[in-house]
């Protein structure tokens, strides 16, 4: 026996009778919510077990899925058998084509990619181009290598020796911050 089955007193029938008799009895055009089949279920067989919204919801979700109930606006009701059926969200599923009676069925490929062949001949490699027809090499170019000696590449002050950027005649970087004499601090006295 069920756990649920379990908990109900012997003298009450299964849920999913007394949810479908609840719907018969409201007869409500747009079908009956939640709380409106609790409180009738209540109200006709009294005592009920302690977990009765879990049961409820439980087994209103079952017939839902199953087809025995729509549900529709927040509300649940006997399925239309004349109605045609309602579509869920989303694509609907490929139809499966069945195999022809006799057929061979080839055994289904493993996951991932497959092995490489130890006897396989190697691969030809191929050859690089090296132009694009601009005749300039592609890519950002390489850098030059700093000068070795000499003043031609540096640039000279009184305290420091700062490498100079080539072809631009100034240094690299922010210039130094130099503290000028003519400037002094004059003090207020009261």
């Amino acid at each position: 026996m069920a756990a649920e089955e379990v908990n109900r007193p012997p003298s009450l029938p299964p849920y999913p009778e007394m949810i479908l008799a609840a719907i018969e009895a409201l007869n409500e055009q747009n079908g009956s919510n939640k709380t409106s089949i609790s409180k009738y279920i209540e109200s006709k067989y009294g005592e009920l077990p302690a977990s009765h919204t879990t049961l409820l919801t439980h087994h209103l979700n079952r017939m839902k899925d199953t087809g025995e109930l729509v549900f529709w606006k927040n509300n649940y009701m006997k399925p239309d058998p004349s109605a045609p059926p309602r579509r869920g969200r989303g694509r609907p599923p490929k139809p499966k084509d069945p195999s022809p009676p006799g057929a061979i069925l080839a055994p289904a490929r493993p996951r991932g990619r497959p092995p490489k062949d130890p006897n396989a001949p190697p691969k030809p490699m191929k050859q690089k181009v090296t132009s694009t027809g601009s005749g300039k090499p592609r890519g950002r170019p390489r850098k030059m290598a700093r000068p070795t000696g000499g003043m031609s590449g540096t640039s000279t002050t009184t305290a420091t020796t700062v490498p100079m950027a080539t072809g631009t005649g100034r240094p690299r970087g922010r210039p130094p911050k130099v503290k000028n004499p003519s400037v002094t601090e004059v003090s207020v006295q009261n």
